[in-house]
């Protein structure tokens, strides 16, 4: 099978093609396009056929990680949107709930509040209702109105309508009854409904996930048909498929139905080609660790499981989302990101990004504000000798201009200045990390950190350190590892269904009905993929509480019949997980089930595991020695570096820092006090001050 994984970043886009058969694999970088994402999309897929006499029609599947949805979030970029709801609920998006983002801020802003996704003006209501607790109807949909509040929104030029409706994952007739009338008012419209995106419980978040569909929709839709058109253009006749939040691929007919799916898309890839890494190298404790342009991207590994959102704290953007997604945490600290001196004096690095246009100074491309990229220069560990990913030189006179800059800002030195930002942005990585484990009880020290993306190899070893995290893993190739991920994965569809019952009085009947209707229906989405029946898994989950409790945790449940005796487990295994997640259970306190939960992964063929190449010798390997700039025991000091070229390199020879090790994707940094060894699955471990 061939097959081509495309990863768009901020700065770069990374390509990568297998061939299972000849066990061929070739990667490629080409600088992304922001304005036209699909363009700089398909110029890489066209470059690594053509320099690898690729035939186009030979390509089975494309893999994409796409963030059009995430930069719509984050920018605040989507469609006008409209809304039709029930009479008397037309500000629920607007209100949200009586918890505060900042507890105890009277200055904070909400950001459904603030940039409001459907502005009021084009949330119309329409009388009709269902009822709990099955959704029965109390007042009829009043049709006329639904067709009156469509042919407003269409004169207010609206491109698109969510129809979101109290109680419709109970019951979605009303919902899809008021998208039908809706699209034959505004056929070319996008249209969705709260039952369809988000088919659970709790109206503002369900209201809001919907209302992100259709603010994204159009711009999602557009781009993957575009792309899907562009791709068979080029003679590639196999399946695109597009990287979902839940660590799966989906259709793009399914994404372009549910553009939700692709909220963490680009993010979610990086964890799994993560995980894929570090299972090779036979770790299974990891903390991903991301580092491209613009951001930098955290998740968690523990023995193949990846940690995700619940729904207490699943959110983009700051809106609050109803979807099952991994938990990624993303800062603004990348390559590209720009230090300056605040108002206040203080000396900062980020969010704020060059971007891939104009980039860093050092990239010779017209920037001029100082970024890490051009600190490592100055530093003396990225070269102007050495090209970079699709051939870009370094100008070691324009990054040393930019620091110089902000050095006279502080009245500092320059090395001082450049030192100074790696400090800075290591430090808030290092705490984002501990966001994700030391604050959530998980102890990073018995974690090994996946350094990867462009720039994650230069800052893994110092962020390592400054977590007591014994070791690093730098794959083979770090600065496409995201690529590599999107072909370790499956398809995968996720259903779900809000079922309220009591440990007191629970009926099998129901669960086992709801579990059998959310299979069957993944099952139908599987045979229009053409997916084997012997290629598919489900896995059934309940999200349970302790009656009272305002959330639930998510509990594995057996695919077998459900019984007494496995509802008896059920409940067991609730009493743990709430005893590992709050460090207390109550044993005899009833519990009740919120949601039913199926995931369905539809097996496809993965990208073969890499092993080390045979290498050569250290001397074979060093290029260059030459001075770089470390802080040992706290001052600055300058150190005969050796820099190697990575692909030379012996396998299992532990080597001792400094060093900096060379190849086209990235650069990593072993610094004094570290040691590092080629492992046999290609990856460079390096053992940390702590871990020696």
């Amino acid at each position: 099978m061939k097959t081509i994984g495309v990863d768009v970043g901020g700065t770069f886009t990374d390509l990568v093609f297998s061939d299972s058969e000849s066990c061929q694999l070739a990667v490629h970088k080409v600088p992304t396009t922001p304005e036209q994402p699909a363009k700089g999309v398909m110029a890489g897929i066209n470059a690594i056929l053509a320099d690898h006499a690729i035939d186009p029609g030979s390509i089975d599947h494309v893999f994409h990680g796409t963030t059009i949805a995430t930069n719509a979030m984050l920018e605040h970029k989507g469609a006008k949107a409209g809304m039709i709801t029930n009479d008397g609920f037309r500000d629920i998006i607007h209100i949200g709930r009586h918890q505060r983002v900042e507890h105890y801020s009277i200055m904070q802003t909400l950001p459904w509040q603030q940039r409001p996704l459907v502005k009021r003006r084009h949330r119309k209501t329409v009388v009709g209702r269902l009822a709990p607790p099955h959704g029965e109807e109390v007042q009829p949909l009043d049709e006329d109105a639904v067709r009156v509040a469509a042919e407003e929104l269409r004169r207010a030029g609206v491109d698109a309508v969510v129809i979101a409706f109290l109680f419709s994952y109970l019951n979605p007739d009303h919902e899809r009854r008021a998208k039908a009338i809706v699209e034959t008012v505004m056929p070319d419209a996008f249209v969705t409904t709260s039952s369809f995106v988000a088919p659970q419980f709790r109206e503002f978040e369900r209201f809001t996930t919907a209302s992100m569909a259709a603010f994204i929709g159009p711009k999602v839709d557009r781009y993957i048909r575009e792309l899907d058109r562009s791709l068979k253009a080029a003679g590639i006749a196999g399946d695109l498929r597009i990287m979902a939040s839940n660590g799966g691929v989906a259709t793009p007919k399914m994404t372009s139905e549910k553009p939700t799916l692709t909220l963490l898309s680009g993010l979610v890839a990086g964890v799994l080609g993560g995980a894929w890494v570090g299972e090779l190298a036979g770790r299974k404790r990891l903390i991903s660790f991301d580092i491209g342009g613009t951001s930098a991207d955290i998740g968690i590994v523990v023995d193949g499981v990846f940690a995700e959102t619940d729904a207490r704290s699943a959110s983009i953007a700051g809106f609050p989302l109803l979807m099952p997604m991994l938990d990624i945490h993303t800062i603004g600290a990348g390559g590209g990101s720009i230090a300056f001196r605040d108002q206040g004096g203080a000396f900062r690095v980020g969010p704020r990004s060059a971007g891939a246009v104009p980039g860093p100074a050092a990239y010779g491309r017209g920037g001029h504000e100082p970024t890490v990229t051009d600190a490592h220069v100055v530093l003396g560990r990225l070269d102007p000798g050495d090209d970079l990913a699709g051939g870009m030189h370094l100008d070691a006179e324009a990054a040393e201009a930019a620091i110089q800059q902000l050095a006279d800002q502080l009245d500092i030195s320059l090395h001082d200045a450049a030192a100074g930002v790696l400090t800075i942005i290591n430090a808030n990585m290092a705490n984002a990390i501990r966001s994700r484990t030391v604050q959530k009880g998980i102890d990073p020290r018995g974690f090994a950190l996946v350094a990867f993306g462009g720039a994650g190899p230069l800052h893994g070893a110092e962020v390592a350190t400054l977590l007591d995290i014994p070791e690093v893993i730098v794959p083979p190739f770090p600065g496409i590892t995201s690529a590599m991920g999107l072909l370790t994965t499956d398809l995968k569809y996720d259903a779900i269904r809000t079922q309220f019952q009591t440990s007191a009085a629970i009926d099998l009947v129901g669960l086992n009905g709801a579990f059998q209707s959310m299979e069957t229906e993944i099952m139908t989405q599987f045979e229009a993929d053409k997916i084997l029946p012997s290629s598919i898994v489900f896995q059934r989950f309940a999200e349970l509480r302790y009656v009272g409790q305002g959330y639930e945790l998510k509990v594995p449940i057996a695919n077998d019949v459900i019984t007494e005796a496995s509802v008896a487990e059920l409940w067991r295994a609730f009493h743990a997980a709430h005893a590992a997640e709050y460090g207390h259970a109550f044993a005899a306190n009833p519990i009740e089930v919120v949601n039913l939960r199926v995931s369905g992964i539809g097996k496809i063929q993965k990208l073969d595991p890499t092993n080390a190449t045979e290498g050569g010798s250290l001397d074979q390997a060093l290029i260059r020695k030459r001075p770089s700039v470390f802080r040992i025991d706290g001052q600055l000091t300058s150190v005969e570096t050796s820099f190697f070229e990575r692909r030379l390199l012996p396998v299992g020879q532990s080597v001792e820092g400094p060093a900096i090790l060379l190849q086209d994707d990235s650069t990593t940094v072993v610094p004094p006090n570290n040691r590092f060894l080629v492992h046999d699955s290609g990856s460079v471990i390096i053992t940390t001050e702590t871990g020696r």
